[in-house]
């Protein structure tokens, strides 16, 4: 009998387990760790991209450029108090992964908005990029569209949005 529950209780914790692991993403020295975004309202043309980027090699690293089917351009940005506002700050000259470092991309920090989205992101949907970087090759991930208020990964704080936020390009 105790065979037969540590059997069930093992397949269980796999099956936890799998879809978690089964979303992160390695090539070489770089890991793309749980890339996600969240639903767009209709008429909304503007998404978002999370992630942790690690990179566990001997050099610096660089996001220069993100492309996607599903927008008409990706751009890199990192989030900043200035005078009592939040701004969103382009990253024109891309962002740095240090060696043996990890940078999370997370609201209200570093993020990827997805521009001019062809349609809204539905809960369920695989968004798909190409991450090209300087110092590794590219990457192909796949963005979960997260539901707001169940797979919410800003550490239990209502979900952020970017109402009410000026943007610098």
């Amino acid at each position: 009998m105790t065979r037969i529950i540590s059997f069930c209780l093992a397949v269980l914790l796999m099956a936890v387990a799998l879809p978690s692991a089964a979303h992160d993403y390695s090539q070489g020295e770089v890991s793309i760790e749980h890339p996600w975004s969240r639903p767009t309202p209709p008429g909304i043309m503007m998404g978002v991209g999370y992630m942790t980027i690690r990179n566990t090699g001997n050099s610096e690293i660089v996001l220069k450029a993100v492309d996607t089917s599903r927008a008409a351009r990706v751009s890199i940005h990192k989030t900043v108090s200035q005078d009592g506002t939040m701004r969103m700050r382009l990253l024109k000259d891309g962002l740095i992964i240090p060696a043996g470092g990890i940078v999370e991309l997370k609201p209200m920090s570093y993020h990827l908005m997805l521009e001019q989205l062809g349609g809204p992101l539905k809960v369920g949907e695989q968004v798909p990029l190409t991450l090209t970087f300087d110092g590794a090759p590219d990457m192909e991930v796949e963005l979960s569209v997260d539901s707001m208020d169940g797979n919410n990964h800003n550490s239990g704080q209502r979900p952020a949005s970017h109402q009410g936020m000026t943007q610098d390009h």
